[in-house]
């Protein structure tokens, strides 16, 4: 076996695996709101865009599954919790979200005096019918799609970061966000959703290994650290170059999410370019929209007696009636899920890569993790608890609920 070239190979099959759609739409906009502190800010994008998510396949090389994920808190948590994650990277919010970017961002632009309710609504229904008739059908449409729609996506993101940088499109002004911008940016990563989806992936990747004869554990995080520093390097690039210019127009506060990504495009490359970038987003969407799909169906098929096929038409046209209420609507309902789920996901993620064995350990910080995290998004004042100015008001009680779960015996 040619070490390199596999880690080559799996470096960029994690890229692409990471890659997405939603990926291009929030780093402009974290550039607008935090202006001239946007290298701060993309720092702690970076963390949870990134290393989140990397850290959550390297989980998986102590041979867990996701039976074990969550586990050692209890058979029932971790049935609940992965439930619940595949419901917010499903119909709850990232299939939705794929509907709205493709009419924000490929369709909007196109239809000039339509009705955008009228249009939106026709839009969502086509959108979601085409993801039905894929999913139902296994086509191999999308994955065609998709090898063609990341190269043509990557060379205009190359395009728009170079003519943004020689030719700046304008000055980053001073922050709108109260408070550290480093959180603010660590927060926002949450809605890439990569590092709740790297749960599900970490399985299929290290099973991949596993498939190739690589099944010691310290040769799977060889293997992986080496792809993971390639897909970190090429992520990490987009979403700092995304982030700068994005602070570039900082002083247009009035765009909406998927508004400021097709400015960025439209400022550096044209009205065709942002066209062209717009359609490729969109189409890129319904790669990520019939995958989700596919895998909330299968989940859901077998944690009930209802069918894939029943299951599939359901979430289609679920997803289709949330997606009319607009993407930036969908943000708003996906972020205090999301501060409740990624401290819980980050705790279970350190807790596997480490292997941990202590139940207690495991159950205590995962279960005070989550109650500070439902604190947080009632607004409960915690400002007793240290780090809660930065947002992070779980990280010390999880440390110590840890350290109470090593002294009291399983």
């Amino acid at each position: 076996m040619n070490k390199r070239k596999e880690i080559l190979v799996l470096g960029l099959a994690l890229f692409s695996m990471f890659f997405g759609a939603g990926n291009l739409l929030f780093p402009p906009s974290l550039g607008v709101a935090v202006g001239q502190s946007w290298f701060i800010a993309g720092i702690g994008f970076f963390i949870t865009g990134v290393g989140l998510p990397l850290l959550g396949i390297l989980a998986f090389t102590k041979g867990g599954s996701l039976d074990e994920f969550a586990s050692k808190v209890s058979k029932k948590f971790n049935t609940a919790y992965l439930t619940t994650l595949i419901l917010v990277i499903g119909p709850l919010f990232a299939i939705p979200r794929t509907g709205s970017t493709t009419f924000e961002m490929g369709v909007l632009p196109l239809i000039g005096g339509a009705d955008p309710k009228i249009s939106a609504i026709a839009c969502s229904v086509i959108f979601f019918g085409i993801t039905l008739f894929l999913v139902l059908n296994e086509s191999k449409v999308t994955d065609v799609l998709g090898k063609f729609l990341t190269p043509i996506i990557l060379v205009i993101l190359a395009l728009i970061t170079v003519f943004g940088i020689l030719n700046p499109i304008g000055e980053p002004v001073a922050s709108i966000v109260e408070g550290s911008q480093f959180s603010y940016g660590f927060i926002n990563g949450y809605q890439t959703m990569d590092a709740l989806a790297s749960v599900l992936f970490g399985v299929i990747i290290v099973k991949g290994l596993e498939g190739k004869g690589v099944t010691d554990s310290k040769e799977q995080k060889f293997f992986l650290t080496g792809a993971g520093f390639i897909a970190a390097l090429g992520l990490g690039l987009i979403y700092f170059s995304l982030i700068y210019l994005g602070a570039q127009i900082s002083s247009m506060q009035n765009l909406s999410t998927a508004q400021t990504a097709l400015m960025v495009a439209e400022l550096t490359l044209g009205s065709s370019g942002k066209i062209a970038f717009g359609i490729c987003v969109a189409a890129a969407c319904l790669t990520t929209s019939v995958g989700l799909t596919a895998l909330v169906s299968d989940w859901f098929s077998k944690l009930t007696n209802v069918s894939y096929k029943k299951v599939a038409i359901i979430t289609c046209i679920f997803s289709a009636i949330l997606a009319v209420a607009g993407l930036d609507y969908i943000i708003s309902l996906a972020v205090p899920v999301l501060v409740i789920l990624y401290p819980v996901t980050i705790v279970l993620i350190v807790l596997n890569i480490f292997g941990v064995e202590n139940r207690n350990c495991f159950a205590f910080a995962t279960i005070i993790t989550l109650i500070i995290s439902i604190l947080e998004v009632l607004k409960v004042n915690l400002s007793f608890i240290p780090l809660s100015n930065l947002g992070f008001a779980w990280i010390i009680p999880a440390i110590i609920a840890f350290l109470i779960g090593k002294v009291i015996k399983n």
